[in-house]
Parts: C-alpha cells; sequence; structure tokens
C-alpha cells in the first residue's frame, strides 16, 4: 500500500453536518417559541443562519475572528434579520445549539462501512478538523465513530487551522506518520485539499455537492463507497 496514514475531515465529509445543525436548530426554534418572538418562518431562519455560519467561519479559517465571536454571531446576525436585537437571546441560542448538536447521528451514506473497509485493511485513521475541542469530540462518541479514529487532531489542540501548513505538520508529528505514506479526504477545497497540497500531502476530494473544483486533488469521489477503488 502506499498510504498508511488517512487523515479524514469530519464536518460535512463524513458527519452530515448540515442535517444535524438544521434538526438542532428546529428543536431550539420550537423549546424557545421563537415563532413568538417574531421568527415566523423557521426555513427562512435556517437558511440565513446557514448563510451567516459560513460567512463566519470562513473569517474564523482566515483568523479574522475568534472562536467565541464565531460561536455566537452566527445566531445574532440570523436573528437581527428577522429586526431582534436581543443579545442575551442569540447567546443562550448558541450555548442550547453546541450543547444539543453534538447529540445528532446522522451521517453520510455509507460512512461506517467505508471506516470498516479501511479498519480491515490496516490503515491508520486520523481526523483533522477545524471544529471545536469538546464538540467534535462529542459528536463522535454519540455517532460511534470514536473507535475508528486513533488520533483527532483538532484547530484548538494544535493551535492552528486548515489549511495553514501548521495543522498537517502537527497531525503528521502527533500520529508518526511520513508525508509520503499520508493522503487528506475531505468535501472542502479550500480547507481540506488545498490545505492538504500546502502541507505537501495526496488528497482525495470528497465532492458530495457535484461542484467544478478550484483547485485540483490528487482524486475526486462523488460517495464514501468509492474510496474503495483508491485505497
Amino acid at each position: 500500500m502506499k498510504y498508511r496514514h488517512l487523515f479524514f475531515d469530519l464536518d460535512h465529509t463524513l458527519w452530515d453536518f448540515e442535517t444535524n445543525a438544521k434538526e438542532t436548530l428546529k428543536d431550539l426554534y420550537q423549546s424557545n417559541a421563537l415563532h413568538e418572538r417574531g421568527i415566523t418562518d423557521f426555513d427562512t431562519f435556517y437558511e440565513r443562519y446557514s448563510y451567516h455560519n459560513e460567512r463566519l467561519w470562513d473569517r474564523y479559517t482566515k483568523g479574522f475572528i475568534k472562536q467565541e465571536e464565531l460561536r455566537w454571531k452566527r445566531v445574532w446576525l440570523a436573528m437581527l434579520d428577522f429586526k431582534i436585537a436581543d443579545e442575551l437571546l442569540a447567546r443562550a441560542l448558541s450555548q442550547q445549539f453546541l450543547e444539543l448538536l453534538p447529540s445528532k447521528t446522522n451521517l453520510f451514506p455509507y460512512t461506517v462501512e467505508i471506516l470498516e473497509y479501511l479498519k480491515a485493511k490496516r490503515y491508520h485513521l486520523h481526523l483533522v478538523t477545524n471544529g471545536f475541542e469538546k464538540v467534535q469530540h462529542s459528536k463522535l462518541k454519540q455517532s460511534r465513530l470514536d473507535g475508528y479514529f486513533e488520533a483527532v487532531i483538532t484547530s484548538e489542540g494544535s493551535n492552528s487551522l486548515k489549511p495553514n501548513k501548521e495543522i498537517f505538520d502537527y497531525a503528521l508529528e502527533q500520529t508518526g506518520a511520513s508525508i509520503e505514506e499520508s493522503i487528506m479526504i475531505g468535501d472542502n477545497l479550500d480547507a481540506d485539499i488545498q490545505g492538504g497540497i500546502n502541507a505537501g500531502l495526496d488528497t482525495i476530494f470528497v465532492n458530495h455537492l457535484n461542484v467544478v473544483p478550484h483547485v485540483t486533488p490528487t482524486y475526486t469521489v462523488h460517495h464514501l463507497k468509492e474510496l474503495e477503488s483508491i485505497l
């Protein structure tokens, strides 16, 4: 085998963030009676949350904002779109979101099967994630994925963020892996693929959404089962 160490992204690659986040926000929408506070349409609220979340994550990964600002302002800005300027509520919802989100267990199709397949072939499986330490470990435990990964490298633990080379260097150091025997697998062209390239790694782009890539990965798959043809 050319590769021995496989470094996976978690959110949007294995763990279905969109579905889980939507379920979580729907629960909070109902439990906090947000329809009585002026947020009259949940789907629009979720669309605005997703928009602000994506924009703020981009700013966070580029180092323009801190973790705490990302956590609560995505809710705050979504509420402002409904002309609700209640910072206390936004912060409370943000905290509830982070507590409830990891309990959701929706995975992309074939996630468990491909991890079983790779384990059986004696690959060393690891995670490299920009997600928050406590939240990511909780997601793995609740989804029963924690037993598959030997190392979980987070932005907090490494003091760096994808696509920066430093987080990948840290991951290689922590796992004792060499660049030549390692490959990065993820859905995000900038964080995972360009990040892997920055670190000198081969990459696999998991193109769930069938987008046109602006970065050239070593391999591309559109379904996790297709990893069997590569690994």
